[in-house]
């Protein structure tokens, strides 16, 4: 049975809703309606809700009805993400790895998988310092698997504002997660292979700088080349390895260590931990040097590398060798609007087993012929006014003058473009005979490599998902804000880099699933969408309650994409 309301008119053109109890009964394999009762107008019977209520429950029950005054909601905090990653958290195993990697060793009263979730989730939710990480539970609910809540313990000692035994809590946790990184890493890549049947062909690797706040550790912090841009900060390395755009290891090196340093240890690590006797290493061209070759020839690896353009003499001679037939890429979908083409083809490489693959990319080509065109431009004006300048008698010490056009061509690479020469007290400059190799180099790239079952068009294929690296990259450094870091001692910045590195596996594990359903919010997007979601205590009349809100329509459907039905946070057992 069930109430239906209904409207009907009444005199002088008024309307009226009225109640009916109405019931459902089969009949003949159908299901029909009849109305049990008519109970009234719905305006007339509203004062008299709580006295029903009364005479409809038993006798000496309390009333399960409140008064709207008598609700008072006491706390909101954000869940939305926090539910995703944890379901993701125990998806992927990584509870289960922790315990066992704890054993009976535990330090603390709480268990490791429990304390290293909460950093961890921090760090994919609202990227802070241990310190920051008080500010972070009061504004979101952060539980354990048994549902207790952790809170903040503030506690004022001048810059410090919470309990510092609370804090050092954090700290030993850190270091408890970094005795366990090999074995973590080498139990992730187990699951993920079981969990998604990885077909381990090819092996992605690239290396990264980030930077310290201050002098950093001592060993790990040094002065390097920075692709932050922070010549003036010690920095360490970090190496990403990828597989199937899964991130399955990564290794931090001292900031001064040169790219092609770090292949070798790589290379052993991948058949020492992962037992991975035979893949494709795919490098960027810092990694390309003979003995990285002879290296990977020598393990029976193969490889698949960029080659660096200006660091080879051959290059400008392989890509005039490239007057064959093109070959067209498939289209991974450019800027709207765009429809720029891939080309390959494939050349002699000059050495036995050796294949080199010329590329051209239009969309390539459009951006550095545009580059060079407006680094010509800068420097052809700042020449311009240098010669005047000499002409004027401004300058006339051939060495100040030299100096200067030393100075002009250093920026925007106008020493590619322009040469120079002082010819009877008078300026000239011109045009540098190797502007034509320049201009061949622009929308090409080459790739070798001596596996002989690839095409040309697999290879190009393989080279540009090094860029999932790439993008894993961006996503510790900008979204997760893996940098700048604060910590002195080389095995906490190790353990901050592990922290980040598990916290980009679970944003990668969520846009796998998202990308899966047909949703094309990023991992970014669906996070900030989740923040919708709530975990709402309520004092309803004498009692306390707890309910989740459901969010927005966007985080209603990253849940849906991710099979998340049940929103509720795990209660807390009652004691007896």
């Amino acid at each position: 049975m069930y109430l239906r309301t209904v409207k009907a008119r009444g005199g002088q053109g008024s309307q009226h809703e009225y109640l009916r109890l109405v019931e459902c009964y089969p009949e003949n394999g159908r299901v029909k309606q009849r109305v049990v009762m008519n109970l009234g107008r719905k305006d007339l019977l509203a004062p008299y809700l709580g006295s029903l209520v009364r005479i409809l429950q038993s006798e000496g029950a309390e009333s399960s009805w409140v008064r709207a005054a008598k609700v008072n909601p006491r706390e909101a905090a954000c869940w939305g993400p926090m539910l995703v990653a944890k379901s993701l958290w125990q998806e992927l195993g990584l509870d289960t790895i922790l315990e066992d990697c704890e054993g009976k060793k535990r330090q603390l009263s709480t268990a490791l998988a429990d304390r290293a979730f909460v950093l961890v989730v921090n760090r994919l939710c609202c990227p802070g310092s241990e310190h920051h990480l008080a500010t972070w539970l009061e504004t979101d609910y952060v539980c354990d698997r048994q549902g207790k809540r952790w809170l903040p313990q503030w506690e004022e000692h001048g810059r410090v504002q919470v309990n510092l035994t609370w804090l050092q809590r954090w700290y030993r946790t850190l270091d408890e997660v970094l005795e366990h990184k090999e074995e973590i890493e080498q139990r992730l890549y187990f699951e993920l292979r079981d969990l998604f049947s990885l077909q381990v062909e090819l092996v992605f690797y690239d290396l990264t700088s980030t930077y310290f706040e201050g002098e950093g550790p001592k060993e790990l912090g040094r002065y390097g080349y920075s692709q932050d841009g922070k010549r003036r900060n010690r920095q360490v390395q970090v190496g990403m390895v990828m597989v199937n755009g899964w991130p399955i290891a990564h290794h931090v090196f001292r900031g001064n260590r040169r790219d092609f340093e770090t292949v070798k240890g790589v290379v052993d690590d991948l058949e020492k931990r992962f037992g991975l006797k035979r893949v494709v290493f795919v490098g960027d061209r810092g990694m390309v040097t003979s003995d990285n070759v002879a290296m990977l020839r020598e393990q029976k690896q193969g490889y698949l590398v960029g080659l660096q353009r200006r660091r080879r003499e051959d290059i400008y001679e392989l890509i005039n060798r490239a007057t064959g037939p093109w070959q067209e890429c498939p289209s991974r979908g450019g800027k709207k609007g765009e429809n720029s083409k891939t080309l390959v083809q494939e050349v002699a490489g000059g050495g036995f087993g050796v294949r080199v693959f010329v590329v051209h990319s239009e969309e390539r080509l459009a951006y550095e012929r545009r580059m060079r065109e407006q680094a010509m431009e800068r420097t052809r004006v700042a020449m311009e006014k240098l010669g005047k300048g000499v002409a004027e008698g401004k300058l006339k010490v051939p060495q100040k003058i030299g100096a200067a056009a030393t100075r002009i061509l250093s920026r925007n690479h106008g020493q590619r473009y322009y040469g120079w020469e002082i010819n009877e007290g008078e300026f000239h400059y011109f045009e540098h005979p190797n502007l034509e190799r320049e201009k061949a180099y622009k929308g090409k790239y080459l790739i070798q490599t001596e596996e002989q079952g690839l095409t040309p068009v697999e290879a190009v294929e393989a080279y540009k998902d090094l860029s999932e690296v790439e993008k894993a990259f961006h996503c510790l450094k900008d979204v997760i804000e893996m940098r700048p870091i604060y910590h002195r001692d080389d095995g906490r910045v190790k353990a901050h880099i592990l922290v980040a590195a598990l916290a980009f596996l679970l944003e990668r594990a969520m846009e796998k699933k998202l990308k899966a359903a047909g949703s094309n919010l990023s991992g970014e997007a669906a996070l900030e969408a989740l923040r919708t979601i709530h975990v709402v205590e309520m004092e309803v009349g004498s009692e306390r309650k707890q309910g989740v809100t459901g969010g927005s329509n966007r985080a209603r459907d990253v849940l849906k994409a991710l099979g998340i039905t049940t929103l509720a946070p795990p209660q807390v057992p009652e004691i007896d």
